[in-house]
């Protein structure tokens, strides 16, 4: 995408899942906007996001952290969709 920056610089929410330690820096958050750090990068051997933290800190009003960000959530995602899954196959659901 063109001037990825500022087409990003438009949204409230921006989800960062690009597999670039640090790629995402303040040019591409709009002041205010939930930015959510889903990248798992090793650099050095240590975690770190697609989201450059130090820089994006202080522009969004909410960032997730790596590690310890969206990892739970994405297991408990996971762990629902077997269940389902499962459900489906033995043609029964607990679904509400």
């Amino acid at each position: 995408t063109r001037e990825l920056p500022a087409v990003c610089r438009e949204a409230d929410i921006l989800v960062a899942a690009i597999g670039r330690a640090g790629f995402v820096d303040a040019s591409f958050v709009k002041p205010g906007a939930c930015v959510i750090d889903v990248g798992i990068n090793r650099v050095d051997g240590r975690l770190t996001g697609d989201v450059d933290r130090a820089s994006v800190e202080p522009v969004a009003g909410w960032l997730t952290p790596v590690p310890k960000g969206v990892g739970p959530m994405t297991i408990a995602m996971l762990m629902r969709n077997a269940v389902d899954l499962a459900e489906a196959r033995r043609g029964s659901s607990t679904r509400c």
